[in-house]
Order: structure tokens, then sequence, then C-alpha cells
């Protein structure tokens, strides 16, 4: 029997995310981030970074709390950043990512359209933290968002699904477990691997043409295992393992996407690949 320590240690994970959302977002969230310097409507893209960049929050966070680091990060780089709430229930304050991942990729169709008639760009790049990067590939794939997308940049993305480092075969057992997972939080649901969502995603390959995929993961992730399963296999994919880049570099799931900056680098290159420079430790500097 697998010692409790490593049970929990998913569910520490998740509850740690939810945390990080709340503690800040109950005195600082408001719709759209009008004081948080991106969201900014009135932004025009530079001829140098000409796409504007959609930030797509994961599970249990929402569109200020997730990028409190990346989107300064973005925005002093000149970059026109943008984030959006969705799969909000009902009852649910400050967290999100909760709802069917087909109705919030509906949602992320609908923000995508309103950024690019403000910008009056023809394109933007999607980057995307947990459920955040994989959500988006339903956009590409079913709802026309490749016509619309240049690249998309998954952070730790549950591409293929997770077990939660195994604790999901216990959920048979633990029939008042399931039915939260079923009935309350669909999207926690569909991420598990073998759901009918990620079936329906990934039947026929990971990728559509003419988008750029990068999938920046590590292999401390606790709550997307394997992590290798965050992978995508198909033309234009750039899989990435930050200790590839970084040994030093111990984030696991929540930081890798809030404030690791090593993955943030990553994910400049990923998104100006002509200006690309090398990613190494030093670039937590940077």
């Amino acid at each position: 029997m697998l010692p409790w320590n490593r049970l929990l240690r998913p569910l520490a994970a998740l509850l740690l995310t939810a945390t990080v959302a709340v503690v800040p977002a109950a005195a600082a969230h408001a719709a759209d981030a009008p004081s948080s310097g991106w969201n900014d409507y009135s932004c025009k893209p530079s001829a140098a970074h000409p796409r504007p960049v959609v930030l797509v929050h994961g599970t249990f966070a929402n569109s200020v709390d997730n990028w409190l680091a990346l989107a300064p990060y973005l925005e002093n780089r000149d970059y026109c950043v943008f984030s959006l709430d969705y799969g909000r229930l009902p009852g649910v304050p400050l967290v999100h990512g909760l709802g069917p991942i087909d109705k919030s990729a509906e949602q992320l169709k609908t923000f995508v359209d309103k950024v690019l008639a403000a910008t009056g760009a023809a394109e933007t790049d999607l980057v995307g933290h947990s459920q955040g990067g994989l959500m988006p590939r339903y956009y590409l794939k079913f709802l026309g968002g490749a016509a619309k997308v240049n690249a998309l940049v998954g952070i730790a993305p549950d591409n293929h699904g997770t077990t939660l480092s195994g604790l999901t075969n216990l959920l048979p057992y633990f029939p008042g477990v399931g039915d939260f997972l079923t009935t309350n939080t669909p999207a926690l649901a569909d991420q598990v691997v073998g759901s009918a969502f990620l079936t329906k995603l990934n039947a026929g390959g990971d990728t559509v043409p003419g988008v750029r995929y990068t999938v920046l993961a590590t292999r401390y992730d606790e709550v997307v295992t394997p992590y290798r399963s965050q992978f995508l296999s198909g033309d234009g994919v750039h899989n990435v393992l930050l200790q590839d880049l970084c040994p030093l570099d111990l984030s696991e799931h929540v930081a890798i996407g809030l404030f690791d900056r090593i993955a943030f680098h990553e994910v400049a290159n990923a998104l100006d690949p002509a200006h690309a420079t090398a990613t190494t430790c030093a670039s937590a500097l940077s």
C-alpha cells in the first residue's frame, strides 16, 4: 500500500493552486484585471511583436492571480497582454476553470475574437498553464481557432490527462469523490486519463496544421503525472523539459506557471523564435 503522504501530495498541490488564487484575489481580483496593467484594449501590437498574447489560467485559478508574474514579464517585453476568466460555476467565487472544458473553449473563442477586434491583429498567441494549456487545443481543433492562432504555449498542460499520481485509480472506491468530479466540477473529470473529452480531443493526432506548439514541463510535476504525458507529438511541436535547460530548477506544477523565470524565458522564446536566446539557469535573473 502506498504511504498516505504520497497519496495526499497531489491533493496538496491542487489546494496550493487554489490557495495561491484565492488569497490575493480576495483583495485584488477584478473582472478583466483593469488595474493589473494588462487587458488594455487600447494596446496596439508593435511591429516587433505583432500578435497580442492571451493568457489562459488553470483549474482553480483566475485571470489575475495566475498571471501576476508572467503578464508583467511579457508587458515589459512590449507585448499586448490579455487574460480571461472561463469555466465559472454558479456559487463558486474567485476560482474558475471548473466547468466543462468544451464549453470553456467556446468562451476562449469569444474572448480571442474580442481581442483581435480591439487590437486589429489578424492572429493571437496563446499561453496557458495546466488546463489552460490543454483547453485551447479544443478551440484550435473544433472551433476554428487554428485560423486565428499562431502559437500555443502550454506550461505544465495535461494534454493526455492525469492520474494525479494514481489517486484517480481509487475513485471507484470513493463514490463521494467521484460524484464531486463528475457533478460539481466537470473540468476535473474531463482531465482524467481516458475521459470522453480527452478521447475526442486526441483522436486523429495531437495537433492541427498551421499552429506552432510548445510544451514546457518539469520532472517534479506532482499533478500531471507522468510528466511526459504533457508532451505533444506532430508537426510544429517543441517539447521542453526545464531540467534539461537548468538541472537546478526544482519547480513543480504550481511554481512553473506562477513564478518560474526559466519557464518564462522559454515562453518568450516560443513567442518570438526568430530572436530566441539560450535558456540556462542564468535566465532566472533576466
